[in-house]
């Protein structure tokens, strides 16, 4: 209570810092947050310590020499703490924090090898590849809070030191909970994590390890019985709505994921060190060969369980009154690399460089579900090239190709050349790759309570070819894609012509013998005028099957905002944000596999556009927002689908603060 309390206060003070601005502005400039910042900590006989030196890298960083971003200080989209609702990755779901969640854009899998197919939950799982790992040379920690009141609270905690100069260690605690808008929308997790990163003196050897522990508990409803919920200019509270599915507390129906985890990884630097800002907190090690080796242990547990009659018909046609579908995998990957850099060793030996990388991966999989257990393993040759003329020119070609195992044949080969004309006209970028990926194991093969299936599909192949040109002086990006797809792979609910009862709601996985053909478009732009900013987003996709991949053809994002500074220390952005999508077949949700599917109805339901007023600010070292989304609710619509039978969220607000400490 003391935690929400704090927020609600912090909250309520940034509220009036906002309303007595316009009565006592005076004199106001713009200067970065980090030097206010470095002003307030410049006082006598202390040790200044700012955001510089608190530093991080990430496991795609290490894998192209030594080096650290400063930590993010900014509060600009602060406010977008809710993984489903992302500016430029939008999604559909089931209609509250936390409940199964798809993409609404057409976003391609680059991965290859053994998949088992759940995803509706993804967002949300802390991912080991996403750990960073710090230097900081004073402790360094972070408070996070969302929510209101009692409605929605996510909560994150992190603290890392350098126990030398050397090893810096740490461990970070994430929790939430949301309870929904209607009965049984309950969702919590638990995530944890463990990271340490050793570095020798000589800058040689590098040791990074991490152990991420998570556990994700979706509750289901089944969806609300009232089709017709907002034509009724009468209706009750949502939380008054009658469900499909009505356990409670320990016997609510539910998808429960666990998804463990310990990582290391170890590399090793031989030859020549090249250095960029040596002795500085932004210093830079580039090796001229490399050597690696990652150790990873992972084990996912995906559970369904209910324990009532299904008496509303959420399910398909079954007398079973308890489920229990579990699939569980446990996977060992060993993963060997080795790179050669060739560059010229003078001062400006950045501006002509060329790499060469090759690797092998064993994956070993340990798969279990009702009625199969089963020993599965890959290996997989890894290759690459890149030639980098200063920050002006980069190509770099990959190759990852699985050469013996229960995924035989699987492959992405991917290129990409990124050029910079110049900082007034731009960059372009030009990029293909070519993919052949084995079925995942949910579309070969089902033993669950509702659901049974086994198929031998063929692999899915998907060829793209892409062009960006981005220019930051005119706060423009533009980026064309084109997707060939051959076999395409989704779910769709049976043919039942003769609308037999028994064959409601009941699912198979399929294959499109013809290929697809993907136009996608996105296009960003921001205009600024003064303190006034314009941000916009849209994406087009046609293709002669949006119907099948359920897509919308138009997306669009927009964000009004005024930026303004207070007192020369509170830094604020004041404004609204519009989304849109055009109207696309919404998919139906299938329960105890977690999966959306084509129905047979094929509805399209009326889009509308969406409106969320905020504000955002830092003070000293505190980022805070305040949210109301969906305001519009109030006026048109009163609400609307984004999966057929669940309607989305209602207007709320929600209050957010994070605060880092570091002297």
């Amino acid at each position: 209570m003391s935690i929400r309390l704090r927020v609600l206060l912090l909250s309520l003070g940034f509220l009036s810092f906002l309303s007595a601005s316009y009565a006592q502005e005076g004199e106001e400039f713009s200067s970065a947050l980090d030097s206010a910042r470095a002003a307030e900590d410049s006082k006598e006989d202390t040790v200044i310590y700012t955001a510089r030196y608190v530093r991080y890298t990430t496991l795609a960083m290490m894998k192209q020499g030594t080096y650290t971003y400063q930590i993010d200080t900014l509060h600009k989209n602060f406010q977008y703490y809710n993984p489903q609702n992302q500016p430029r990755n939008p999604s559909i779901h089931l209609g509250s924090y936390g409940l199964a969640t798809r993409n609404l854009l057409f976003v391609p899998d680059k991965t290859i090898g053994f998949q088992t197919g759940f995803h509706s939950l993804e967002r949300y799982l802390y991912q080991p590849d996403s750990i960073k790992y710090y230097r900081a040379r004073a402790p360094f920690s972070e408070l996070y809070n969302v929510g209101f009141f009692f409605d929605d609270q996510v909560i994150r905690a992190k603290v890392t030191q350098n126990i030398s100069p050397r090893l810096n260690v740490g461990g970070e605690f994430h929790a939430a909970r949301a309870d929904g808008y209607y009965m049984n929308q309950r969702y919590n997790d638990l995530k944890s994590a463990v990271f340490a990163w050793y570095e020798s003196e000589n800058h040689r050897y590098n040791l990074l390890t991490n152990a991420v522990f998570n556990k994700l508990t979706s509750t289901e409803n089944g969806s609300i019985l009232n089709d017709t919920l907002f034509r009724n200019p009468d209706r009750g509270t949502s939380d008054a709505e009658s469900t499909r599915l009505r356990n409670t507390r320990d016997e609510r129906p539910r998808h429960t994921w666990r998804d463990n985890s310990v990582f290391l990884r170890q590399s090793l630097f031989v030859g020549r060190l090249d250095t960029i800002h040596g002795g500085q907190p932004e210093q830079q090690i580039l090796p001229t060969n490399r050597m690696s080796h990652s150790l990873s242990l992972r084990l996912r547990n995906f559970q369904f369980y209910k324990n009532e009659r299904d008496i509303n018909n959420a399910f398909p046609f079954g007398e079973s009154e308890l489920s229990a579908d579990t699939t569980q995998l446990t996977t060992i990957t060993n993963d060997f690399g080795y790179s050669f850099y060739l560059r010229g060793k003078s001062l400006a030996f950045i501006k002509n460089e060329i790499k060469l990388d090759l690797g092998y991966q064993h994956d070993m999989h340990w798969y279990r579900d009702r009625g199969l257990h089963a020993f599965l393993q890959n290996s997989i040759l890894k290759a690459g090239v890149g030639y980098r003329f200063s920050d002006r020119i980069t190509i770099t070609g990959d190759l990852n190709q699985i050469v013996q195992g229960a995924n035989f044949g699987d492959y992405l080969y991917d290129a990409e050349a990124d050029m910079l004309l110049s900082s007034k006209i731009g960059r372009i970028v030009l990029g293909a790759y070519v993919q052949n990926k084995s079925p995942e194991r949910l579309f070969q093969r089902v033993n669950y309570t509702y659901h049974q299936w086994e198929h031998d599909f063929a692999k899915t192949k998907t060829t793209n070819f892409s062009f960006m040109y981005e220019n930051s002086s005119l706060g423009f990006s533009g980026k064309v894609e084109y997707f060939l797809i051959a076999n395409h792979l989704y779910y769709r609910e049976v043919d039942n012509p003769n609308r037999n009862p028994r064959l409601f709601r009941v699912i198979e996985p399929a294959q499109m013998g013809n290929n697809i053909n993907l136009l996608k478009l996105s296009v960003g732009q921001n205009f600024t005028l003064g303190r006034f900013h314009l941000d916009n987003y849209a994406v087009y996709q046609k293709s002669d099957y949006n119907a099948v991949l359920a897509i919308p053809e138009l997306y669009t994002w927009h964000s009004l905002y005024y930026h303004g500074l207070l007192y020369k220390i509170v830094d604020f952005n004041l404004g609204f944000d519009v989304r849109f999508n055009t109207p696309f077949r919404t998919p139906s949700y299938a329960i105890n596999v977690g999966q959306f599917y084509n129905d047979n109805a094929g509805i399209e339901f009326s889009t509308y556009p969406i409106v969320d007023v905020w504000a955002s600010a830092t003070l000293k070292r505190a980022n805070l927002f305040l949210s109301y989304n969906f305001v519009n609710q109030h006026v048109w619509p009163v609400g609307y689908y984004t999966v057929r039978r669940y309607p989305m969220n209602n207007a709320n607000l929600r209050v957010g603060i994070a605060w880092k400490f570091y002297d």
